[in-house]
């Protein structure tokens, strides 16, 4: 398993929940939660700044699919969303996880803690968050590969048929 902090990302139309880890990539606990601001990037700013913080060598954000697999307009604006904090800082790997279920399992862990989830609204997405990173760390950790797919990397070249 790489060593280095990361920070799990769950993009929302709203809001943005951050989570980070420890340097042997072990535990993801939720960090804070940003308002979502698509018109000045404030958030993907405000990312970054922690990212330098914590001297973060990667973020890795959910990719919301449907159970079937297929992405929709939530997933296209996470996309956005990384590609966006990429292009920001190119230094720093950014990768997209499937967060299938993610938020569900927050709000179930949080009613189950006893925490209304019409007041905690913040918390859960930096939950969801946490819950991106530990599916994450857990995936590097068992397929000893990096999680998920890349964002900035070259596409495949397309073969000509002869």
């Amino acid at each position: 398993m790489r060593r280095g902090v990361r920070v799990g990302v769950d993009v929302g139309s709203v809001r943005v929940g951050i989570a980070i880890c420890d340097p042997d990539g072990l535990i993801a606990t939720p960090e804070t939660t940003l308002a979502r601001d698509a018109a000045t990037n404030r958030d993907i700013q405000q990312t970054l700044e922690l990212v330098d913080a914590r001297s973060a060598v990667e973020v890795i954000v959910g990719l919301p699919r449907s159970l079937s697999g297929d992405e929709g307009a939530a997933a296209e604006a996470a996309r956005a969303w990384a590609t966006a904090l990429h292009r920001a800082r190119p230094s720093i790997g950014v990768r997209l996880v499937d967060e299938r279920l993610t938020t569900v399992d927050a709000h179930r862990a949080m009613r189950e803690a006893g925490v209304s989830t019409r007041r905690s609204k913040s918390v859960i997405d930096s939950q969801a968050a946490a819950m991106i990173l530990q599916v994450a760390l857990d995936t590097e950790r068992t397929t000893g590969a990096p999680p998920g797919i890349a964002v900035g990397g070259r596409k495949p070249r397309h073969r000509r048929s002869t």
